[in-house]
């Protein structure tokens, strides 16, 4: 079979293949870059000055292995309920509602405390 660019001299050939593959590095970053700036990884979100403050006065009350990042938004519907944000950092208090139920944590929001879906919860 002829390829496209046969009927080349060698150096416009190989001239025309850098090209194309710096273009596509080039793209490849470029949506690397976009990708990053849309979707920061869960784990990889810089906490504000505030967060900051807040997640060393939990760790300072209640220890480094109680804290759990949410990782999706929770709006809370029942009485007691927290609504919090993704990234958001709690302390475990209870990992079970007043009910015994395990599917509910009781956490410390820094201020607010009350129940949370456990599976949107993961250790920090």
């Amino acid at each position: 079979p002829q390829l496209p660019h046969g009927h080349m001299p060698l150096p416009s050939f190989w001239k025309v293949v850098e090209d194309s593959l710096q273009q596509s590095g080039a793209q490849l970053r470029a949506f690397c870059q976009a990708f990053e700036t849309v979707a920061p990884s869960p784990g990889a979100q810089p906490l504000t000055p505030a967060e900051e403050r807040k997640v060393l006065s939990l760790v300072s009350k209640h220890g480094p292995d109680k804290l759990y990042q949410v990782t999706s938004n929770i709006s809370g519907s029942k009485d007691l309920d927290l609504t919090l944000l993704r990234g958001q950092i709690v302390a475990l208090l209870q990992s079970a509602d007043t009910k015994g139920n395990t599917s509910r944590w009781l956490v410390d929001a820094g201020g607010p405390r009350g129940f949370v879906p456990a599976a949107k919860l993961r250790p920090y």
